[in-house]
């Protein structure tokens, strides 16, 4: 049987992506190799938010030419449908496929591995763009998959080129959802992630929106929990809000990039919201979900960005009671407007920035894991640790915790009291009930929250 091996790098729609792509090779008789082994085929799913994702990329790329002499070497993702002259310039690469070739990659390896020579580019505009179904599948812990409802985007943010690397928005016929739901169900999923490049922007070909989505999941209460992923602050709506607040299913915890706390750079940036409406949105979350998880990306030396414009976001994040920040640099990326933008902002200053945001983070997760100390939560168990008999995984609110328990403890939802910040101890407590928050025949498992490790100074 032939050997395939994959390679993922970027975001979590392409994991899912290429956990398709590894059920649908071993239905065509492949066997999947870890990455570096020997393999006939190998396959990597890119990505191009930034020059050091490209940069990446490329790495990745020339390792798997030295771990796989001989082998076909085939490139997809964001980086080979927006690159692929770039791509089939490094030698021994087979073939470069665009992002609309990963619904019948097979066939095209097939046919390309009897064909031989190279490199072959096979990337297609998006014409007539088609939603390739896709979730994932994490074999060994069978806690968290992700599942993809949406994918392209059809914003037009001045920084950004996934709307040319992934097309315009489309997504998942709703009357799909039962067959991917039942196939978690039955792979044993204790939480699932619905995922897209822009998930808010969900609309089936029927006319349902993400609302109906998570009202037809709380009808169905499949027995997994539900997380979202990221949602454009314009598309959280009051709506939205009141099912999570009142949803047993439905995580606590909310992603909502901001990208800049100043009116001006949003303005550059093209974003669809102000520095108000994200206020208020938080605000909302918050007033109906007070222990609510609430993450924020935000992009530092975008062209035109002073000093007091990142002061501006850095007071913004500070007084918002947010739970982290992910902080990203920003890059040119060739063909955007912002790439010929003035103001170009000097890249040690950017990373300096973004240095800033990552410590802010800290700080704001400590705080966040603080004002949850005491209560009881709901933790999947993880990941087992044979050194310490302990267990880690991350509750409903996205606190990540570690508690003691035996080696067979399944992989079930368990009540946990949060007792203090990680100093190596884990505590006891009592197992008494709370009548108001765990039945009595319930247990209640003492843990101890996992602190971030502190950016370095």
């Amino acid at each position: 049987m032939p050997r395939v091996a994959f390679y993922t790098l970027g975001c979590k729609l392409n994991y899912a992506e290429t956990s398709y792509l590894r059920q649908q090779f071993e239905k065509a008789g492949y066997t999947v190799v870890p990455f570096g082994e020997r393999a006939d085929v190998v396959l990597i799913n890119t990505c191009t938010v930034t020059e050091s994702a490209d940069a990446e990329c490329r790495k990745i790329i020339r390792r798997a030419l030295r771990s796989a002499p001989g082998a076909f070497i085939g490139v997809t993702g964001c980086y080979a449908q927006l690159n692929a002259e770039e791509i089939a310039r490094i030698g021994g690469v087979s073939a470069i496929f665009g992002n609309q070739e990963k619904g019948f990659l097979v066939e095209l390896v097939e046919r390309l591995r009897q064909m031989g020579g190279g490199p072959h580019v096979m990337v297609s505009p998006f014409h007539s763009p088609c939603f390739t179904p896709a979730r994932s599948a994490d074999d060994d812990s069978r806690t968290r998959a992700f599942l993809k409802i949406q994918d392209g985007c059809s914003y037009r943010c001045s920084f950004c080129t996934i709307p040319k690397a992934r097309g315009p928005s489309r997504s998942m016929p709703f009357e799909q959802l039962e067959e991917h739901i039942r196939a978690l169900e039955e792979a044993g999923y204790r939480e699932v992630v619905l995922t897209g490049v822009n998930l808010g922007e969900y609309r089936a070909p029927t006319g349902e929106r993400l609302i109906d989505v998570l009202r037809f999941l709380e009808r169905r209460r499949p027995s997994f929990r539900v997380r979202l992923s990221s949602l454009e602050p314009n598309l959280v709506t009051p709506e939205l809000i009141e099912l999570v607040a009142h949803s047993e299913l439905i995580c606590p915890h909310f992603h909502i990039p901001l990208q800049s706390g100043s009116p001006e750079i949003l303005r550059r940036m093209r974003r669809r919201y102000t520095v108000d409406r994200y206020r208020r949105v938080v605000d909302l979350i918050l007033e109906r979900i007070p222990h609510c998880a609430i993450g924020v990306d935000v992009l530092t030396g975008f062209p035109g960005e002073t000093e007091e414009h990142f002061a501006a976001t850095y007071r913004f994040l500070e007084e918002l009671p947010i739970a982290y920040i992910h902080a990203f640099t920003y890059s040119e990326r060739e063909g955007t407007p912002a790439a010929t933008m003035s103001g170009r902002v000097p890249i040690p200053v950017r990373r300096a920035r973004t240095h800033r945001l990552r410590q802010l983070s800290d700080r704001k997760r400590r705080e966040f894991y603080r004002r949850n100390l005491g209560t009881l939560r709901t933790v999947i168990p993880e990941v087992y640790d044979a050194a310490t008999g302990t267990w880690e995984g991350w509750t409903e609110n996205y606190i990540r915790v570690r508690f003691a328990s035996p080696p067979t403890l399944p992989r079930e939802p368990r009540k946990v009291r949060l007792l203090q910040l990680d100093d190596g101890v884990v505590l006891s407590c009592s197992e008494d009930p709370v009548p108001d928050l765990v039945d009595e025949a319930e247990p209640v498992t003492p843990c101890v929250v996992l602190l971030p490790v502190l950016a370095s100074a």
